[in-house]
């Protein structure tokens, strides 16, 4: 982002405080409509983005005062969104009908949204301009993706004068949600939470061998889950993980690795999931207790699998953890820490007791601020206020964006019936009534969505896309939106376009390809599981009524095989594995995490054997 001096400084960190009281206000206690809320919110995006963020990557970042072209794209989202303002209610007590210049009003708000895309998401601002062009083009595709085609002002009708287009889904979850919560992970940010979490990790695991990469699973999840973006955690967490990693003896593309992928599983890492389960809980019409149950099980697989596989390769390596003097006492870092715990307590609490998250944040930030001045050394002043506010603002920007330009694509699919189409054709023309092949293209297809989008923008992408497809082909409601969640988060290290791993691979200075290969080892568990309770949603609690000792059981057995895969894939269990070993390893996990009892017995007895010839031959060893 660029940075200026002086005294534009001063007014662009005045109009982001200003910016955070607004949508802290609106967002609970003032009165607003929704469409009002979402265009001013738009509004500011748009004027941020043109000011912060250069239209060219080698440009000059460092200014005293904004470039005429930046203000001239200013004055015209100004123009657009304020007359979408001003118009918007007579417009929709017309049914909808728009004259030539109410047409260049959208057009121009649109092309303004996609230079603001250009310059933060250019992978998501390309994906947009494909939908877009969609609709214009795909009369000419035959087949289940063809459609009759629609008029120019019809396409401007859905996209920017209802709330089906870019006032539509994406821009309400980025004014409310993501806003609220990356301001809150700003806050916790400023108030020592973050030094805080990564000593309490280091007390804990740090001695135990590969104990830097412990601390970096533990420390990435819980900070993770709090501020919603896999890369913002990677580039916080990861300059204080990764060279702690590679110090202790783990190669750099591992070390980079490890810190992608416990940043990205942090997003559905129950209770506060990065404010998606929010988003689902929306969607579902269910209480958030339902969607935080239900990611329990997942969750703790993914992170089980991810400790123990860096365990499993420190044991390769012979690498042993840090030195006692290095390591603080863990009740010293509590009673010096205890109390930047509260606002999450807070934070839980007011939504067990019924509250929306919403509200919850807003009353969290505050109790941020007081709690912080519990202890003299972590009191927040009002230049670490300030400070939280502006970062929390920019931090939000290119979410906020991306939020936008989902918007196009979600217009698009209403408006042609993509969606629809898209399951249509993958039930009827390839996959036909087996659900794990419907569940492969899914993946494939959440995967390719969620590129280069964050992960609360990627779930709102693909759930619009994926969710239809998987409910045709039997799925339940949970497990069809929890599959997208997972699938859209994990896009974030998924070669080609794994931008967490890009990130970390900077940091670590190593390779990008390689980074993302491992971080895709290392979750594997997380890539398997979604499958398998597809088909069988009782590795969701709350799922299924009446399946709590099922979910138990299904939760130990997976456990196992999560920790069989774990071995089979990095080589090692008590000892170094053979090949052979390896794949039957593998292939024992693949029957422990499948839910049914014939594959459980068979797994649990291939596992035993496995284990006994690991220890057997350690013992000759």
């Amino acid at each position: 982002m660029r940075n200026y001096t002086g005294k534009t400084n001063t007014a662009i960190t005045v109009l982001m405080v200003f910016w955070v009281v607004f949508q802290l206000w609106f967002s609970t206690f003032g009165i607003i409509s929704a469409v009002n809320l979402r265009a001013f919110h738009s509004l500011f995006l748009l004027l941020f983005t043109f000011l912060l963020y250069p239209p060219l990557k080698k440009q000059d970042k460092s200014l005293t005062h904004p470039k005429l072209a930046d203000v001239i794209l200013i004055a015209i989202a100004f123009f657009a969104f304020g007359y979408l303002i001003f118009k918007y209610n007579d417009i929709a007590r017309s049914g909808g009908r728009i004259d030539a210049f109410q047409m260049i009003v959208a057009i121009a708000g649109i092309l303004m949204i996609f230079e603001a895309g250009r310059r933060t998401s250019r992978n998501l601002a390309i994906l947009a301009l494909v939908f877009l062009a969609y609709n214009f083009f795909g009369k000419y595709i035959g087949g289940y993706l063809g459609h009759n085609g629609f008029t120019l002002k019809r396409v401007l009708i859905t996209q920017f004068w209802s709330t089906q287009g870019i006032l539509g889904t994406g821009a309400g979850v980025s004014a409310t949600y993501i806003f609220l919560f990356v301001v809150f992970g700003a806050f916790l940010k400023n108030s020592g939470f973050t030094r805080f979490i990564n000593d309490f990790s280091l007390s804990i695991v740090g001695r135990s061998p590969g104990g830097p990469a412990k601390v970096a699973v533990i420390a990435s999840a819980l900070l993770g889950m709090v501020n919603g973006s896999a890369v913002a955690n990677v580039a916080t967490t990861g300059t204080i993980t990764i060279p702690l990693m590679k110090q202790s003896g783990y190669k750099n593309e591992f070390s980079a690795a490890v810190e992608a992928t416990a940043s990205t599983g942090g997003q559905f890492c129950p209770p506060v999931m990065g404010a998606v389960g929010f988003i689902m809980a929306e969607f579902l019409d269910v209480r958030y207790s339902v969607v935080i149950t239900a990611a329990l099980v997942p969750a703790f697989l993914y992170y089980l699998g991810l400790i123990v596989s860096v365990h499993f390769e420190a044991k390769k390596l012979g690498l042993s953890g840090i030195p006692d003097e290095q390591i603080p006492s863990a009740r010293e870092v509590l009673r010096n820490g205890w109390h930047l715990m509260i606002p999450l307590v807070v934070l839980i609490t007011v939504m067990v007791l019924g509250r929306s998250p919403l509200f919850a944040a807003t009353v969290a930030i505050p109790v941020t601020i007081a709690a912080s001045w519990l202890k003299k050394d972590t009191r927040m002043t009002w230049d670490k206020i300030i400070a939280s506010c502006v970062e929390g603002a920019r931090s939000a920007v290119s979410v906020g964006v991306s939020c936008l330009l989902i918007g196009v694509i979600v217009g698009t699919v209403t408006l042609t019936s993509l969606g629809l189409n898209l399951g249509y054709m993958i039930l009827n023309g390839f996959s036909g009534s087996n659900i794990y092949l419907v569940g492969i293209l899914v993946m494939i297809i959440s995967v390719i969505l969620g590129m280069g989008v964050p992960g609360i923008a990627a779930y709102v992408i693909v759930q619009a896309v994926a969710v239809p497809v998987l409910l045709k082909a039997g799925a339940a409601v949970l497990a069809a939106h929890m599959f997208c969640l997972i699938y859209a988060c994990l896009s974030n290290i998924t070669p080609p376009v794994a931008i967490s791993c890009y990130v970390a691979a900077g940091i670590a200075d190593a390779d990008q390809t390689k980074t993302g290969l491992i971080a895709v080892r290392l979750a594997l568990a997380g890539f398997i599981i979604p499958l398998f309770f597809l088909a069988n949603p009782v590795l969701l609690p709350l799922a299924q009524e009446g399946h709590a000792i099922s979910t138990v059981i299904a939760t130990i057995t997976a456990g196992i095989g999560t920790v069989m895969l774990a071995g089979g894939l990095e080589g090692w269990f008590i000892i170094r594995q053979h090949w052979i070993e390896r794949v039957l390893f593998i292939a024992s996990a693949l029957l422990l995490l499948h839910p049914g009892t014939a594959t459980d017995i068979a797994g649990l007895c291939a596992s035993a054997v496995l284990i006994a010839e690991q220890v057997l031959r350690n013992k000759k060893k």
